[in-house]
């Protein structure tokens, strides 16, 4: 008998690592899809340099998500990989494409800059989107026979998908804005606020649409919230008072709190989501440890990956200190 469960602790550093890059890189995509829409083109040189010295840090994250579900759950590759395979594609696409903007705007003349900043925009856009119609994927459950999906290579994208997208695509905004607002003044930061009060109402409505929607869609998960409604319930009385506090905070002109209250919001709805699916690791039949590798293997790979996360929190850390305060229109690339 085992007196550690090995699996508990991979689907706790794998949530860990997945929530962690949700919060960091969603901010800076958050920013590539406002990219377009501020007055010049000096405030978009402020918007990518705010980001410009955290956003690869950032995507660590997802490097280590990804790695360690491969190690700890290699079943749910058999699964995951086809199922949403184009998704996976789209993400890792338009990733591609704004991080070659990053490094290219910067070198480009002031007229040659508008191909780097549509391609900004749109990798942003296209990453932030696949993240959210594979989370909606993952709640709406796959067609499979044992461990092999026998669904077909579209099965991914329903109209739920693409309202849990767009949803993502409305959080990531809101998170971009209130870091605009952390990160920058004058003009580019008045045009933030009025941006976050928008984003804040079109991401409550669509927390309650795809609460709904994922209710009365998904009978596995609308017979797990009965069962769990003395717990469920605080969620969405939470999230009802941090929205009323983040207004109240815009409202105020103060600088951190949005941002700490868009973060709050996330946690919020990342931890719904994790009693709702609950132990499913492949929704509707197999959970975390059906998926799980050998305990063997498990344990050699926790061994490595206990010594890279103090270094990636420590280096994190760092790189935040260093390039903490305002980033101004006379700062270059970092």
């Amino acid at each position: 008998m085992e007196l550690i469960d090995l699996t508990l602790i991979w689907i706790a550093i794998i949530g860990f690592g997945v929530f962690m890059y949700v919060l960091m890189d969603g901010f800076d995509l958050g920013v590539g899809i406002l990219f377009p829409f501020v007055g010049n083109d000096e405030h978009r040189d402020v918007m990518m340099n705010s980001v410009a010295p955290v956003w690869d840090g950032n995507e660590t994250w997802l490097v280590l998500g990804g790695a360690g579900l491969l190690a700890a759950f290699p079943l749910i590759y058999a699964v995951f990989l086809p199922a949403l395979y184009i998704g996976v594609f789209l993400l890792l696409a338009g990733l591609i494409f704004r991080g070659v903007a990053f490094e290219f705007r910067f070198k480009a003349s002031r007229k040659g800059r508008w191909p780097w900043n549509w391609a900004f925009f749109f990798g942003s856009l296209v990453a932030s989107f696949a993240q959210g119609a594979v989370v909606g994927a993952y709640i709406q459950g796959f067609e499979v026979e044992g461990f092999s999906y026998v669904g077909g290579p579209l099965d991914w994208l329903t109209p739920f998908t693409v309202m849990t997208g767009l949803g993502l695509v409305a959080g990531y905004c809101l998170l971009g804005a209130t870091w605009l607002i952390l990160k920058t003044e004058g003009e580019l930061q008045d045009w933030a606020y009025r941006v976050a009060r928008r984003l804040v109402l079109a991401v409550l409505a669509v927390y309650v649409i795809v609460s709904l929607w994922t209710a009365f869609g998904h009978p596995h998960i609308w017979d797990r919230w009965l069962a769990n409604a003395m717990v469920l319930w605080i969620f969405p009385t939470l999230a009802v008072f941090v929205g009323l506090w983040l207004w109240r905070s815009l409202n105020r002109r103060e600088e951190g709190t949005p941002f700490l209250a868009t973060m709050i919001l996330f946690v919020l709805a990342f931890a719904g989501l994790l009693i709702s699916m609950w132990p499913y690791a492949v929704p509707p039949e197999h959970t975390f440890w059906d998926a799980a590798s050998s305990p063997d293997s498990q344990l050699f790979t926790l061994i490595g990956i206990l010594f890279v996360i103090p270094i990636i929190l420590a280096y994190t850390a760092w790189t935040y200190w260093v390039f903490r305060g305002k980033v101004r229109a006379d700062e270059g690339y970092h």
